[in-house]
């Protein structure tokens, strides 16, 4: 077979191979050099469950696509369990294997339902792999041999309330697809009572980020229209929930994973986000391209995000995607621009003038600044937006030296 190629290099695959025995274990490494990609091996001695999460190396976080192999003989429970685990993991970039002596009709739908879309005899036929690996590869093809043109992911933290991170995150967002013409989504990352939607005067009555986070598992371009909405701008847009009270929990990998199949549809995600360290927020950091810190020179916001800078670094978070954005900045103000960038080790990166009546005025019609207004503040987030929408060299998420594992 012709190995699929990126860039005139073999694609990365990964084989995971779960509860196999030594002999079947021999076979699929006797058949690899006849495989037409560049397989990484990982192998696990026990199946997976929710309480046995191992920790994957990075060649498999990283990897295009993944083929895992798991035994169905020994214990069927645990391996459905497996299989169904690792489809919530890896989501759309895995083929699931059932490798069994058992031609069972029930057991084989069984198999189907938890995640496997292929099926071995046992003993394994080294032809019968190969076979399985041409059908993959004719699959595959056309999406692993192209690169990955994936969207952006730009992440707005304040480092307080009242700040004015989400009024400038919906601006930017606004802009980037009424001025720069670029597809974006406008996510409310707020835990719940957001207000990305009334100041976009959008209906609340949507469902949410952390619901579509939650179904990560059968998230595809279908459910993911059924979640948003769309401004009159051409913005579309997730909410927060908009209840106050306990809701369902989620996890850093899921956050992750969402925000990895959204680039697939955006040129550009946008973020409006609490600052915490929370997984799920570190998780955000950790996907984002750039970071924007927002602050105003007050003593309180400034100690604030002095704060919040020294524990994302302690927690490992590279500062070369870290932007500092000072709001509402006036030349008058009693803490200057050098006392900032003192306190907290960081250039500014951008300062926004003190528009309050205009923004007010924005908010509680929720009407955004047109582009097209005589305004400093419209004149400013313009040529924000412009900027990054034709930003060649925006900061990698491969550039980070700490990643999330897969398994927690």
């Amino acid at each position: 077979m012709k190995p699929a190629t990126t860039n005139s290099q073999p694609v990365q695959v990964v084989l995971l191979t779960v509860h196999l025995d030594q002999q079947t274990l021999q076979a699929i490494q006797q058949v690899i050099p006849e495989i037409p990609w560049a397989v990484a091996c990982v192998d696990f001695e026990d199946y997976l469950c929710a309480s046995n999460r191992p920790y994957l190396p990075q060649k498999a976080i990283d990897a295009p696509a993944c083929i895992a192999i798991v035994d169905f003989d020994t214990d069927v429970e645990r391996a459905l369990q497996t299989a169904s685990l690792l489809t919530q993991n890896f989501h759309h970039k895995i083929a699931i294997v059932a490798l069994s002596s058992s031609a069972d009709p029930d057991l084989l739908l069984r198999t189907m339902r938890s995640g496997c879309s292929e099926f071995l005899n046992q003993p394994l036929n080294q032809g019968e792999l190969l076979e399985m690996i041409a059908r993959l590869d004719g699959r595959w093809s056309s999406s692993l041999s192209q690169a990955r043109n994936l969207g952006k992911i730009v992440s707005f933290f304040g480092a307080k309330g009242g700040v004015g991170t989400t009024i400038l995150a919906v601006h930017f967002a606004t802009f980037l697809v009424t001025v720069c013409r670029k597809k974006v989504l406008l996510v409310d990352n707020h835990r719940q009572l957001g207000h990305v939607f009334l100041y976009l005067g959008l209906d609340g009555n949507h469902h949410h980020f952390h619901e579509l986070v939650r179904n990560v598992s059968r998230l595809d371009q279908e459910l993911l229209l059924g979640f948003v909405a769309t401004h009159p701008s051409g913005l579309d847009v997730l909410a927060s929930p908009d209840v106050q009270g306990p809701l369902p929990g989620i996890d850093a990998q899921s956050v992750q994973v969402t925000l990895e199949f959204l680039t697939t549809q955006y040129d550009f995600v946008i973020l409006d986000c609490e600052a915490s360290f929370a997984d799920t927020d570190l998780a955000v950091v950790e996907s984002s391209n750039l970071v924007y810190l927002i602050a105003t020179a007050e003593i309180g916001a400034i100690r604030d995000l002095s704060r919040y800078v020294d524990g994302l670094i302690q927690n490992q978070q590279a500062t070369d995607k870290l932007r500092v954005v000072i709001n509402r900045y006036s030349s008058r103000e009693a803490v200057t621009i050098e006392d900032i960038e003192k306190a907290i080790h960081l250039p500014i990166a951008i300062k926004v003038a003190n528009n309050y009546s205009e923004l007010v005025k924005s908010i509680n019609t929720g009407e955004p600044v047109a582009a097209d207004r005589k305004s400093e503040f419209a004149a400013q987030i313009m040529k924000w937006a412009a900027e990054i929408a034709g930003a060649a060299d925006i900061t990698s998420r491969d550039s980070n030296k700490k990643r999330f594992a897969l398994w927690k």
